[in-house]
């Protein structure tokens, strides 16, 4: 029996150090402020269904308006948006990037 939970105790300790490692990835920045990872893909993924394809170019953590995420995206027809996204990746707001020239 103690060795059945030392093996159940072991290994819910490397899965916690999983997810603490996932975590941290989903937040990798770049040094630039954007961000990689399953978070940043899921942020990318709803970004771009919401402007209806295109590409992205940058995803941010964001705080802005209530969101969480923020996506640089270029449409289909050339122009470039910011995408802000809550912590469910929901779109709060579509906003052209005045950034872009």
């Amino acid at each position: 029996m103690r060795k059945r939970n030392v093996i159940v105790g072991g290994t819910l300790g490397v899965v916690a150090a999983a997810v603490a490692s996932g975590a941290a990835l989903a937040t990798n920045d770049d040094g630039e402020g954007h961000v990689t990872g399953a978070g940043a893909d899921k942020a990318t993924a709803a970004a771009l269904k919401a402007t209806g394809g295109g590409t992205a170019n940058a995803v941010e953590r964001d705080n802005e308006n209530g969101a969480t995420w923020e996506v640089e995206v270029t449409k289909k027809d050339g122009n470039t948006v910011d995408v802000r996204l809550d912590e469910n990746y929901a779109v709060v707001v579509i906003e052209g990037d005045s950034e872009k020239g």
